[in-house]
């Protein structure tokens, strides 16, 4: 805080970045990058690389959708509230990338590759792709992508399995349609017609879900049919995880169904993403194709 009581620039700034999916998405591939045994200096320039871009797309967010924010009252977003500058977003956005691009080279050829699409298909789709109906097309192509910035980072350039990769693009759908659900009604008033409105609450809700399940049983495959299949406390945290996720599933169909599209739904979806990529760290699961 500032002398005045008012939030500092900084702190304006973070929460302008939507920081919970910064995060999340940060750690998903930290602990991806970590479960494939890279050296400690490499987890942490992907886990660099990673915050940087999330910041950058999650700014280019606020700053882009400054307008319509501020149309519908969101009392969560700093530009819309007046606390903070556009001006000041964009120019946060445009560092954070150079920054994301800067630091995505130390990744090698293939990561850097993988990382500055995540990071395109993050702008177009704060550019102007939400507002169509293949607004899902960034998050399955950023959520596929995510395992090779975490897998191949490094000189050798390892490709992730292609279960890992299916599973992040599936994953993809999960979250986006989660995501902008408590969000309809204000989007259908500034004009956003994506994909999940165009099938409505209960049609993005149960998709949401029925993506999460498909997820947790790819994850459960790779681990129990892939090249090098886990084995004895492996199985039952394979076996578990995926359990876990089910069961997560089935509550949020439970509340979609009940017509409650609060953020519980996305936070349902982002615990069942923590809990899968953990559980492949414990288990031992080959991440390499």
């Amino acid at each position: 805080m500032t002398d005045s009581g008012r939030p500092s620039t900084a702190r304006l700034l973070f929460a302008s970045s939507h920081p919970g999916p910064t995060v999340t998405v940060t750690v998903l591939a930290t602990v991806l990058a970590a479960a494939v045994g890279h050296p400690v200096w490499l987890v942490v320039l992907v886990a660099a690389a990673v915050v940087a871009g999330q910041l950058s797309i999650g700014l280019a967010n606020d700053w882009i959708d400054a307008d319509r924010d501020r149309a519908v009252g969101r009392s969560d977003k700093p530009v819309a509230r007046g606390l903070i500058d556009v001006r000041t977003v964009r120019t946060a956005a445009f560092v954070t990338a150079a920054v994301a691009v800067l630091l995505s080279i130390g990744l090698g050829p293939v990561a850097a590759v993988a990382h500055l699409v995540l990071v395109a298909a993050g702008w177009a789709y704060d550019a102007g792709l939400k507002r169509t109906m293949w607004s899902v097309a960034p998050f399955v192509v950023a959520f596929g992508a995510l395992p090779v910035v975490a897998v191949a980072a490094g000189p050798a350039g390892q490709w992730p399995a292609p279960w890992a990769v299916a599973t992040g693009a599936v994953f993809g759908i999960a979250i986006h349609c989660t995501n902008v659900l408590p969000d309809l009604v204000d989007d259908a008033a500034t004009g956003v017609r994506g994909f999940p409105h165009r099938l409505g609450l209960r049609g993005a809700g149960v998709t949401a879900f029925g993506a999460l399940v498909v997820a947790a049983v790819l994850v459960l495959g790779g681990q129990l049919a892939g090249a090098d299949p886990v084995r004895g406390v492996g199985v039952v945290l394979a076996v578990g995880g995926t359990a876990v996720v089910v069961v997560l599933a089935a509550v949020g169909v439970r509340l979609v169904v009940a017509g409650r599209a609060s953020r519980t739904l996305f936070r349902l979806v982002i615990a069942s993403s923590l809990v899968l990529v953990v559980e492949l760290g414990l288990a031992g699961a080959r991440l390499v194709g």
